[in-house]
């Protein structure tokens, strides 16, 4: 495994994976399935005795394969009872305004994933509340008044049918 990087526009960094073998692909789609699995089962499930094992995962670590390890919490039994896709339009698309935006972004909590993209908005933000009023009091307080902002558009999510972190890893052809 090398790291390898194409630089294809400002904000998208492409990785080369043909440098990842079918027991590095197992130990990621186990670890991205399951977090806490030991390294002894892992690396029963990869095939490869535990020191091996090790290795190769903190390679994938340093190399940024793996980005980090979370629990998945569940937002209602904590009080999070609405979750909101915002699309955010704004004034200027210069680079400088586009990072003063994401830096702004990275101070508020009820904000958990923030996406630049491409279309009608600039950024498309999920953000959880407890209900819809404090909702409206992160949008009024905090969003819409944050310079350079334009428009925003909410998108209250009234179900949730799937949700699966990190990417088919199973599609990954390797060679």
């Amino acid at each position: 495994m090398t790291k390898a990087t194409l630089f294809l526009f400002p904000f998208i960094e492409v990785y080369l994976v043909s440098n990842f073998d079918e027991i590095d692909l197992q130990i990621l789609k186990d670890l991205q399935n399951d977090g806490r699995l030991t390294n002894v089962e892992l690396a029963r499930r990869a095939g490869i005795s535990a020191p091996p094992c090790l290795r190769r995962v903190r390679a994938l670590e340093d190399l940024g394969a793996i980005k980090g390890y979370h629990a998945n919490v569940n937002a209602p039994a904590l009080g999070f009872g609405v979750s909101v896709f915002a699309q955010v339009g704004l004034s200027s698309q210069s680079d400088a305004d586009l990072r003063a935006f994401e830096a702004k972004v990275m101070e508020w909590p009820l904000v958990r994933e923030c996406h630049m993209v491409a279309g009608d908005a600039d950024f498309l933000l999920k953000i959880v509340a407890r209900n819809w009023d404090e909702y409206q009091q992160f949008l009024s307080t905090e969003l819409t008044v944050t310079p350079n902002v334009k428009n925003i558009k909410s998108k209250l999510v009234v179900r949730s049918s799937k949700y699966l972190p990190g990417v088919p890893i199973e599609e990954v052809k390797i060679g």
